[in-house]
């Protein structure tokens, strides 16, 4: 049976501080992870338990680590992770660009020395709820996408976020990773041994696969786009900016680097976030009512299928939101038995129920 919200996140909670996160900053970290799930985007919450534990029982993930400001102008600002995970780093640094551009109109920051954040538009949306606009990206840990034409891996997802606001409670919120899909959607398949949707997978010779396994193999997940001549070069540019933004300017290890992951006692991977404030430009409140004209514009295009819509981007994850939160967060049952198993061994308590 699927849990409540607030079930779901204190669970998180509980597994976090077992672990050694202070109750603060377990308390903010679970809020992201729930968020994930509670909108649909079941890659990025409860299911990163297990890697997680993996990752800070070997040494790459440090619990017990504060974000610190190493660098800072008016308008931006680098901070140190401490080789902790990456919520509490990211959520810093995105308090910090939207201190500076409600100052100076524009804030941008850049973490280093982190780890895997969950999902970019929580972040994203943190600058609209102030009124601004709101950029995201981080780069990844796994190596796992071959470039265009390429038969070695290079690239990770490397996800980006954009978010505007616009009607109050629809803002435009985009959150993308730069491959076909994320690789919690191919690690949910796995779990519960599924197969992957064709496009998803090629093997180690750009043959297409269908087993959600097939990394673990050698092969390859797709850049957006999924062939060159479905335009895969695109989600393969949109790659290559991501770690630009992300690792080249906070410093953090290249992911084409061969000590890449190999940095003793962190993941070192790098994110990056922008809010900029649209009243630089003009009234603020014009440009919210030019956005959700804009939106329900496009919302009201006479779909192919009457049975579907059109939407943009954020109304699927809102609609999945609300549902949740009436009947609660699904948690596939070989999934929750991993979770379930690791916060016992971490002495959480279990309160989600078999």
């Amino acid at each position: 049976m699927p849990a409540s919200y607030e079930t779901h996140r204190k669970q998180l909670q509980l597994i976090l501080q077992a672990w050694g996160m202070p109750e603060a900053t377990a308390v903010g970290t679970a809020e992201i992870m729930s968020w994930a799930d509670l909108h649909g985007v079941d890659t990025h919450g409860i299911s990163m338990v297990p890697p997680y534990d993996e990752r800070r029982q070997g040494g790459k993930i440090d619990m017990r680590a504060v974000p610190t400001v190493v660098k800072e102008t008016p308008v931006s600002a680098l901070v140190d992770g401490g080789g902790g995970l990456g919520h509490p780093n990211a959520r810093r640094a995105m308090e910090l660009a939207i201190e500076k551009a409600k100052k100076t109109g524009i804030g941008v920051a850049a973490v280093r020395n982190s780890a895997h954040f969950g999902a970019c538009g929580f972040y994203a949306l943190m600058a609209v709820e102030q009124g601004l606009i709101g950029m995201v990206t981080t780069s990844a840990s796994g190596v796992q996408v071959a470039p265009t034409h390429g038969a070695q891996a290079r690239l990770g997802t490397d996800p980006i976020a954009f978010a505007a606001p616009g009607k109050p409670g629809e803002p435009f919120l985009l959150d993308m990773a730069t491959t076909t899909v994320a690789a919690g959607k191919i690690r949910n398949k796995a779990n519960e041994n599924l197969p992957a949707p064709a496009g998803w997978l090629v093997t180690k010779d750009g043959r297409p696969s269908t087993d959600p396994k097939e990394v673990s193999k050698g092969g390859f997940m797709t850049p957006l786009g999924g062939t060159p001549e479905g335009s895969s070069h695109k989600g393969y540019g949109l790659g290559a900016m991501v770690n630009i933004l992300s690792a080249a300017l906070s410093g953090s290890t290249l992911i084409t680097d061969p000590m890449h992951m190999k940095r003793p006692n962190t993941m070192d991977i790098g994110h990056f976030f922008l809010a900029m404030d649209p009243g630089m430009f003009r009234d603020p409140a014009d440009f919210r009512a030019d956005v959700a004209t804009f939106c329900d514009t496009l919302r009201a295009t006479k779909p192919a299928d009457p049975a579907r819509p059109v939407m943009v981007a954020g109304d699927p994850e809102r609609r999945i939101a609300a549902q949740r939160m009436k009947t609660g967060i699904p948690v596939g049952p070989n999934l929750l038995a991993k979770v379930r198993e690791v916060a016992l061994a971490s002495g959480a308590p279990w309160i989600i129920g078999n």
